[in-house]
């Protein structure tokens, strides 16, 4: 029986992995075409990073409210599938209306306001969702299976801008709903196989209150260097050694090493624990990211990209991981939706280096290329000591 569950599990975590996948291709669909999109309703182009960084805004106060919301109500609700499902094709509604609003500004902006609220039933929720089905042995490998969905979606958005330049965003707005919501629809389907609470402890040990903490800012610290390493650092390093129109081929090196690592990561969290894991990761990733400023080969980038990459995936594992035991004890929600309200300040941050003029000053530019190894290592370090908080480690 309990190895029935297991793979019913699996299989579920596979599904999420597939509507992260589409989840996240809709993201790209959406930055590639928003420039486009608010020109046509009268604004100016300048505004289009600031919508970014209030769409992470949106994101990272809306994980955190889900996810108490989802904790509320998870005895109440048999089943999250179907109210996922729901606040899903609400949705997709505002995310296809988005090409036909051009006509008014308020009208675009209010449509982005609401796929930007309605879109955080699809980050939280459903991993919340595989928390209470899966074992807590399994936690990092059904974490290892969704992550792949969001892995593979990163490697592929640089083809996937080249691909839609000169085609009318209405198409590729509907085809990537369409999409995610049939993928959603194989979740609830995947769900309806398991039995409710099948596999979740009601009454585990909590974390303690400062071990918690010490995680979540680590998490931030070391998620903010992934953002200035990948999305700031990254394409000047490979433009030493190569062309603009190679980035697309080059760029994804870094997720193929973040996919690589996480399975092997999967098994080293079972005899490490999580976040040691995640400080040992977090030091490597520091001198990966170090040897990317310089390499003096595109060979040597490569490597350092590959192995940059593989750090940031085993961090990740290990960071859903210890995220989903912290929140065993019925809170899977709001630790989940704290993860990914982490994540997303720290995107918010990167948006804004540029229309905030912090990238322009020489000082930050000095420090741009030191960032990501120092963050990293402080990471690590508050990690090691969110170690010493609990005799268990999570």
């Amino acid at each position: 029986m309990d190895r029935l569950v297991n793979e019913r599990a699996g299989a579920l975590a596979v599904y999420i992995g597939v509507v992260q996948f589409f989840f996240a291709v809709t993201w790209t669909v959406y930055v590639a075409y928003l420039p486009q999109l608010v020109e046509q309703a009268g604004i100016a182009r300048s505004w289009v990073p600031w919508i970014l960084v209030a769409d992470q805004l949106v994101f990272a106060l809306v994980d955190i409210a889900t996810g108490f919301w989802v904790d509320r109500v998870r005895h109440s609700l048999a089943r999250l599938g179907p109210w996922i499902l729901a606040v899903s094709v609400l949705s997709a509604v505002a995310f296809v209306a988005l090409p036909f609003m051009s006509a008014s500004p308020i009208l675009l902006l209010a449509a982005i306001l609401v796929w930007a609220v309605t879109s955080s039933a699809l980050r939280s929720p459903p991993w919340a969702l595989l928390s209470r089905h899966a074992a807590t042995p399994r936690l990092p490998w059904v974490s290892t299976l969704t992550l792949t969905g969001t892995a593979l979606a990163a490697a592929a958005s640089p083809y996937l801008g080249m691909a839609l330049r000169g085609v009318d965003p209405r198409v590729p707005f509907l085809v990537s709903t369409l999409t995610l919501l049939a993928a959603v629809g194989g979740l609830v389907v995947a769900e309806r196989r398991l039995t409710v609470n099948s596999s979740v402890s009601e009454s585990p040990e909590k974390p303690p209150l400062r071990q918690a903490v010490l995680f979540y800012a680590a998490l931030l610290v070391m998620a903010l260097g992934f953002q200035a390493h990948f999305s700031l650092n990254s394409a000047p390093q490979y433009l030493r050694f190569a062309t603009q129109a190679d980035l697309a081929w080059l760029l994804p090196v870094f997720w193929i090493g973040f996919n690589l690592a996480m399975f092997p990561a999967s098994r080293s969290v079972g005899r490490m624990g999580a976040l040691p894991l995640m400080a040992v990761a977090a030091a490597c990733g520091a001198l990966a990211t170090l040897a990317c400023g310089f390499a003096s080969t595109r060979t040597f980038l490569l490597s350092a990209q590959l192995l940059a990459g593989a750090c940031w995936g085993a961090a990740s594992v290990a960071a859903y991981t210890a995220a989903m035991r912290f929140g065993r004890t019925g809170r899977e929600g709001r630790f989940l939706g704290t993860l990914f309200a982490m994540l997303a300040v720290a995107t918010l941050c990167r948006i804004a280096v540029n229309p905030s003029g912090l990238g322009a000053l020489p000082g930050f530019k000095s420090l741009l290329p030191w960032l990501p190894a120092a963050s990293w290592l402080g990471a690590g370090l508050l990690l090691i000591a969110a170690c010493r908080y609990s005799p268990k480690r999570p």
